[in-house]
């Protein structure tokens, strides 16, 4: 059920960051849950990778590369699916930034991460 929740506060992120970033485009609901899904996915898989092997730069940058990184991965996400596009870098850096200050709100304001502990 959690993880259900968390997809979906995933979604109303990406169309939340959508509705204020020029070149962050999501068409609809349903392109916003599968991007959710396939930014997941290629966080899991790619972005670890992404992240390990760009761990000295991200140390000598006190962390700040991981938005570069985030901006990597949904640009990435963005060619597998139809309907959710990012224009540019700009556009991924800064959606990279409001998705995740807009995912933790709304994380925090469900409680999603707080049920996930108990």
């Amino acid at each position: 059920m959690n993880l259900l929740v968390r997809w979906l506060i995933s979604a109303v992120s990406l169309l939340i960051v959508a509705y204020f970033i020029q070149g962050f485009h999501v068409n609809g609901f349903t392109s916003a849950l599968i991007a959710a899904a396939v930014i997941g996915l290629v966080n899991a898989t790619l972005g670890v990778l992404v992240k390990i092997v760009t761990f000295p730069l991200t140390i000598i940058t006190l962390g700040l590369f991981l938005i570069i990184v985030n901006a990597l991965m949904l640009r990435v996400a963005a060619m597998f699916v139809p309907g959710f596009r990012v224009d540019g870098w700009w556009p991924a850096i800064l959606g990279a930034i409001l998705l995740s200050l807009v995912s933790s709100l709304l994380n925090w304001i469900t409680g999603a991460k707080r049920r996930e502990k108990e």
